[in-house]
């Protein structure tokens, strides 16, 4: 018999699946070698950035909205979020004919903003962070009736999303580790407690892992605590899974089921997208790549078979250009130099050289004589080079100090 677990039973998720079947594509299930010899196990990856709306949030917002009443359809929803959980409202809201106001930040995402308006929300720009426009929703649903829908923190949510976990389950039924990104935690308590539940009638238990970015962390304090604790979030990539305070049912799932909270910082998402990108040819937003940083991070480690869940591929162009030039650099493919140079005809010509020499490639160059270290016989000369990783880089080092140069590795 399935030991209790706070919020939704096996029963809810069962019913979940049903409806959000309606709406929700069955995404697919890749293998990674590379992962897997990370890992020392199988790995798989849960394409759930391949889902209609660009992320699993579509499964909690349909759950939720398909089972109001006739009344609270009448009066609309609202919904506040940086993207993901804005586009599943929007989407369920025109599938299911309910009006919706959706509150979002006013750095949001180009393609978020524009799909969100595009399924039919009436969309409003409020504050800097997520906390803003969740506050704005919460004052707006007070002030007209409308029915707020929380990005995590509801039993039909955490069930809805749950409904990703059975579908892991039949994908992979040997399972063994579940790798799953945390913001609030309505993912994770949901793929964590389906999960448990299922495998608890067959006498089986599953490793939950949780994934949150360095920057927004407020888990591994409130479970190290015992009771929820706020966080103040630095500004991350991984805007998708920024929050600052557990979800209250979240945190009691999450508590008693959920076995292990790592967190990641960018420089590890950014390698974890590159990976993605290199070797799964897999778009996945920063978000979407935590549980696949916890991994190249080397935080998951003979876990048996194991899914990592893509949970979101909803990137902006422009920050995907950033996030693969910040995971080059963290690879150390991507490398800026600065060299001291006597101040005569033909250095310049010397270094190319011998960098072309190492097998390396000069991108950028900035040769000046105005460097604030420079002495008034020397010029500074600052490069960015493409490298193969580190042992590469220091092979060009090494060829520059041969030659008697003194290179330092810009950061």
């Amino acid at each position: 018999m399935a030991t209790a677990v706070p919020g939704p039973t096996l029963h809810d998720f069962e019913e979940a699946r049903v409806r959000v079947a309606r709406v929700a594509q069955l995404t697919p299930m890749e293998s990674s070698r590379y992962l897997a010899d990370l890992v020392g196990a199988p790995v798989h990856l849960k394409c759930e950035s391949l889902q209609r709306t660009g992320s699993y949030k579509i499964r909690g917002a349909y759950n939720r909205l398909s089972q109001l009443s006739p009344e609270e359809r009448a009066r609309g929803v609202v919904a506040a979020s940086a993207g993901n959980h804005a586009q599943g409202v929007a989407f369920a809201a025109r599938e299911l004919g309910i009006k919706a106001t959706i509150f979002m930040p006013v750095g949001v995402a180009l393609p978020k903003l524009q799909a969100t308006r595009q399924y039919g929300a009436e969309v409003i720009l409020r504050g800097h962070t997520v906390e803003e426009p969740l506050r704005a929703a919460a004052e707006f649903a007070q002030a007209t009736g409308a029915v707020l829908i929380p990005p995590f923190d509801h039993a039909d949510v955490i069930a809805g999303q749950g409904t990703l976990g059975l579908e892991i389950l039949d994908q992979v039924p040997d399972i063994e580790t579940v790798i799953v990104p945390i913001g609030g935690g309505g993912l994770a308590a949901g793929v964590a407690s389906a999960l448990h539940q299922k495998l608890a009638l067959q006498g089986r238990r599953i490793r939950v892992i949780g994934v949150q970015a360095a920057g927004a962390a407020p888990y591994p304090l409130s479970l190290q605590s015992g009771v929820r604790q706020s966080v103040v979030t630095s500004p991350t990539i991984a805007d998708g899974i920024a929050v600052a305070t557990p979800g209250e049912l979240n945190f009691e799932i999450i508590r008693s089921i959920v076995d292990e909270v790592v967190t990641v910082t960018d420089d590890d998402i950014a390698r974890a997208l590159l990976v993605l990108l290199e070797r799964a040819k897999l778009v996945v937003e920063p978000a979407g790549a935590a549980a696949v940083a916890a991994i190249v991070t080397g935080q998951v480690v003979n876990s048996g078979v194991t899914v990592a869940i893509l949970s979101g591929g909803n990137i902006d162009p422009q920050v995907m250009e950033r996030v693969i030039s910040r995971g080059l650099a963290a690879s150390d493919r991507y490398v800026k130099l600065r060299v001291m140079l006597p101040d005569r005809p033909g250095q310049l010509a010397r270094i190319a050289e011998l960098i072309s020499e190492a097998n390396a490639n000069v991108v950028e160059v900035m040769h000046t004589r105005h460097g604030r270290n420079a002495l008034i016989s020397e010029v500074e000369l600052d490069m960015s080079i493409e490298t193969r990783g580190p042992e590469h880089v220091q092979r060009v080092l090494e060829r520059l100090r041969e030659a008697g140069y003194d290179p330092r590795i810009d950061s």
